[in-house]
């Protein structure tokens, strides 16, 4: 029997209907796992190449020929948006198999969810941090929804897998099959995934099953790139250059549904507001509209309904709100300001336009101050300019950054340590122990670690002991734990509601005085009144410019491959042909200053430069990670280390001699230490959310593993003989 025949009779009528002249080759290999295996599923393949029918198809026809008796699917998302929008183009098929979808989040109808409580049955749509709510506050009704559960979707399971939100789902999903007794299948969707092995692994987490992944001809887009450079005063938001910048911005998305991605809110709203002037002054139509995470959840609910239904060729100036998959219907181009942070950004922004056409376009526009004459060399280069050359290559190369899952998560074993004995009550410490650590997730951290922090959780007042011995939420974890926002495990900053009237424009994480200027929504407003009690800012609209900043650019983690391809970039004279000539002009001269300040002019890949007779340049080209140990193993070694940049490119060091260095750097390359060795502070600032509530040494731990890797460094420290470049 054919994977076709084996769908069930109203979805074999729903292809016909719809004129499909065939199953996709990923949806016949999904079937295929779904019908014939017990497997788990991953699915990923490139946006747009039917992922969401992939995972459906089959379980929709599984669920309707044997009826779970609970929720039989849970499908859980990222964002709201994705949850609201998801399964439009399948609504049709759940109707016809009588399946009903809840939604789950704030947002979503009470009606609906109580009625799910009553009677669990067909999809339910949710969060993690709703799901985290659900386990703290209705345990029993999680065991009543999820007592049959089959299938368990993760959609952008990229998303998920190396950050902290992916720990507590990871975590949650344990926790429910060991409430249930029930181990579902667990599909993950993703369109950007660079090592299929770790997200496999992850999805496997606590499942006791295999995961196959089709391995499919489903091939990417073509894609047109462009990379155009200017010279701006940032100084003078008047000046001329400024005009040049924003006119070629507004002529890239003329006539285009478009976003325009950047890297901080505050440069969205500033391309926004100079667009709007722009059409303004133009008197054309204002087709541009602001989306990202200061926004209001009503105008960004708009801004995705405008793109999704509007015939209009409209521009969305976003931040990565916009880079999920979010159905925003057919985008023409894509339009990035600065440097993406990695290739996976760059694959993922990409993957938004070219549905229709079979085509994805994407800019990369780039600004910078001209360099005052005098500033020492590397500090005249534009190394986001050069960091997205290589991202650019990297992505023409099919190489993604592949994904690193954390190993010692205390700060969300903490979190999920106070979710447990919310959910159960006073537990006795080998008890709760069970709980928390007995499966897969937490693996790494063990037993001796997990009562070093019980026992600070118990001396900082957080937990206490009972007087049967048994461990009880203390008063601090109490007001912790009974407030909504410890269901999420990301900082959630302190917001100012910005209001026009009654009308709520969006958030600002400070409050600027009375009589400020700013821009939100790509408007410039006014703060008219400030209430500090009910965080309310008041404003009038005032139109015009500003020059406010309230956000910073979010700088990542960057790998050792992209570094070396930067280095490549500038070693070779190759011309790359998606340069607008401001660009190409703008290499030559970065190339030039390299040129003349030696920088490989040396017979080593490590670059040494000499900036003054005892002060020198290292250029590592080396990842975040194994640059961090590079900077303390050189202090460890005595080095006196002046200046290290925070894009990882340069460290600078005192010595009598560039030989000095490169016999430091062999014997560091040489030898053998470990980073516990390291001269790292005990002063670190803690990382996440839950940070703060960790003891110091495991702090440290947690530290030098997820910061650090010795190995790495001492792999890719090149110091072999090299022929100098021809170029050089």
């Amino acid at each position: 029997m054919s994977v076709y025949d084996k769908l069930a009779p109203f979805i074999q009528e729903y292809i016909y209907r719809n004129r499909w002249q065939e199953l996709r080759e990923v949806q016949v290999a999904a079937c295929d796992i779904i019908f014939n295996t017990d497997h788990n599923l991953l699915i990923a393949t490139p946006t747009a190449s039917g992922k969401t029918e992939a995972a459906f198809l089959p379980i929709i026809t599984e669920i309707y020929n044997k009826p779970p008796a609970s929720v039989g699917v849970l499908y859980i998302a990222p964002l709201k948006a994705l949850i609201n929008d998801q399964f439009v183009r399948i609504e049709e098929l759940l109707d016809e198999a009588h399946i009903p979808v809840t939604k789950w989040h704030g947002d979503a109808s009470q009606t609906a969810k109580s009625r799910l409580l009553s009677l669990p049955k067909g999809v339910l749509q949710i969060t993690p941090e709703s799901l985290e709510a659900m386990l703290m506050k209705r345990k029993q009704s999680v065991i009543k929804l999820f007592s049959d559960l089959r299938f368990v979707i993760i959609d952008e399971v990229h998303n998920f897998i190396a950050s902290d939100r992916g720990v507590q789902l990871s975590s949650i999903l344990e926790r429910i099959q060991n409430l249930t007794g029930n181990t579902p299948r667990r599909i993950g969707l993703s369109a950007t995934l660079g090592d299929v092995l770790v997200a496999e692994k992850w999805l496997n987490n606590g499942t006791k099953r295999k995961c196959s992944t089709p391995l499919v001809n489903e091939g990417r887009r073509k894609a047109q790139l462009m990379l155009s450079h200017f010279y701006t005063n940032k100084e003078k938001i008047d000046d001329e250059s400024w005009e040049s910048y924003f006119e070629s911005l507004y002529q890239l998305t003329r006539g285009k549904k478009s976003i325009i991605f950047s890297n901080s809110r505050s440069e969205v709203e500033k391309n926004i507001n100079r667009l709007k002037l722009i059409a303004e002054k133009k008197k054309e139509r204002d087709v541009f509209h602001v989306h990202h995470g200061s926004i209001s959840a009503e105008n960004r609910e708009y801004a995705e309904e405008q793109l999704r239904t509007s015939d209009l060729p409209l521009v969305a100036g976003a931040t990565v709100t916009l880079e999920l998959g979010i159905d925003l219907g057919d985008l023409e181009r894509i339009v990035q300001t600065g440097s993406p942070h990695s290739v996976s950004s760059l694959s993922q922004r990409l993957g938004r336009s070219g549905r229709r056409s079979g085509v994805s376009q994407m800019c990369f526009v780039f600004n910078e101050d001209i360099s005052p004459k005098g500033e020492v060399f590397y500090k005249s280069i534009n190394w986001g300019f050069i960091k997205c050359i290589a991202l650019i290559e990297l992505y023409r190369e099919n190489w993604l950054e592949p994904l690193r899952v954390e190993q010692f998560p205390y700060h969300i074993l903490f979190h999920q340590t106070m979710s447990v004995l919310y959910s159960f009550g006073d537990t006795s410490p080998e008890l709760l122990a069970q709980k928390v650590l007995s499966g897969q997730t937490f693996s790494h951290i063990s037993q001796d670690d997990y009562r070093e922090l019980i026992k600070h959780l118990i001396e900082i007042e957080v937990l206490e002991k009972t007087q049967e011995s048994k461990l009880a939420i203390g008063k601090k974890g109490e007001w912790l734990t009974n407030n909504f926002e410890f269901y999420s495990v990301f900082v959630v900053p302190v917001e100012y509601s910005v209001r026009d009237g009654v009308q709520e424009i969006g958030v600002l994480n400070q409050a600027f005085p009375v009589g400020e200027r700013f821009i939100l929504n790509g408007k410039t407003w006014e703060i008219l009144e400030i209430d500090d009690d009910k965080k309310v800012l008041y404003v009038k609209f005032v139109g015009g410019k500003s020059t406010v900043n309230w956000d910073g650019a979010y700088v990542g983690e960057t790998h050792t491959k992209v570094l070396q391809k930067m280095r490549e970039v500038l070693v070779s004279g190759e011309e790359y042909g998606y340069l607008h000539e401001s660009a190409a002009n703008r290499l030559s001269e970065i190339r030039n200053i390299i040129r003349q300040s030696d920088v490989f002019g040396v017979k080593h890949r490590t670059d040494v430069v000499m900036l003054s007779p005892k002060r020198f340049a290292i250029f590592p080209w080396l990842g975040s990670r194994a640059f961090n140990a590079l900077d303390y193993t050189l202090q460890m070694y005595g080095v006196q280390v002046t200046e290290s940049s925070n894009d990882d490119i340069f460290i600078c060091v005192n010595a009598s001699s560039a030989d000095e260095v490169y016999s430091v750097l062999a014997k560091i390359k040489s030898d053998s230490f470990f980073a516990e060795a390291l001269p790292v502070s005990d002063k670190l600032i803690y990382q996440g959310k839950y940070g703060n509530f960790i003891p110091q040494s495991l702090t440290r731990k947690r530290y030098l593993d997820n910061s650090i890797s010795i190995v790495e460094m001492q792999s890719e420290i090149y110091l072999q003989d090299r022929i100098k470049d021809a170029l050089f």
